[in-house]
């Protein structure tokens, strides 16, 4: 996204760009923005981890707090309500920029088929912005046809999964086509947060929410095509880290069990 609008010449050095986000592709931007000598002016919930927000902030970010009960959507209309306010900013649009899919369909698409040498059946992706589902979809319906992209989704409007989409209830990303998916599942917050203490106690592995939720619908997958008597070589997604959320309730719920 950076790349594109700097050749492009929408964002030149110096500039602002401007967008909206709960999570990752917010703390790259923050980065990025330190890195490459532009500014950031970033939207996002109030409510949005302190983690998040003092490593945006440890970037030099420039941060919006939108009403909490608003949650992602209320991040993008405020960015779009800036992004008409100040027409000099390069308002990004990570929902709506097609560099987001393209990213994932030129590296994280071709990366995930040479590391499992092609032999890969099963992708699970969570729907944030959906270009992680969007590009690394559409390289795998052209390149293994036989691969079964499972996209996942919370299962309710209100839900713990930060930077995850409930389609039916929100704005749906202009990018988003229903169609690359094969199916759409839904995942429950506990079920999450349980994956999440499995895999750091079981696995040595420290992982977010989102990652933990992905890990989830991957082993049900595992699951169903072993019920069937078929192998399977499945993908999950895992795009944060545990250290994102060490100030989240469940930490302190966990504590309580040992003191």
């Amino acid at each position: 996204i950076v790349l594109d609008a700097l050749q492009n010449g929408r964002l030149k050095p110096g500039g602002v760009l401007l967008d909206a986000s709960s999570g990752n592709t917010g703390i790259a931007y923050a980065m990025l923005s330190a890195a490459m000598g532009f500014k950031l002016v970033l939207c996002l919930p109030k409510n949005a981890n302190a983690e998040r927000k003092r490593t945006l902030l440890a970037y030099g970010a420039e941060l919006i707090l939108t009403d909490p009960n608003d949650g992602s959507d209320g991040a993008i209309k405020e960015a779009r309500r800036l992004a008409q306010k100040h027409p000099d900013y390069y308002y990004a649009d990570q929902y709506s920029n097609e560099s987001n899919w393209r990213a994932h369909f030129e590296t994280t698409g071709p990366e995930l088929v040479q590391q499992t040498q092609g032999a890969i059946t099963h992708f699970v992706v969570g729907l944030g912005t959906s270009g992680t589902c969007m590009g690394v979809g559409r390289y795998l319906r052209s390149h293994i046809p036989d691969a079964t992209i499972v996209s996942f989704e919370p299962d309710s409007p209100f839900h713990g999964l930060e930077g995850m989409k409930h389609m039916a209830t929100a704005i749906v990303p202009q990018i988003y086509d229903a169609n690359i998916a094969h199916m759409n599942v839904s995942c429950e917050t506990e079920s999450a947060y349980r994956t999440l203490f499995q895999l750091g106690k079981q696995e040595g592995l420290f992982v977010g929410i989102s990652s933990a939720a992905a890990t989830h619908v991957a082993l049900e997958v595992g699951k169903q095509q072993a019920a069937l008597g078929k192998p399977a070589t499945i993908v999950a997604l895992c795009p944060d880290g545990g250290n994102r959320y060490l100030s989240e309730h469940f930490w302190s719920e966990e504590l309580e069990t040992i003191e």
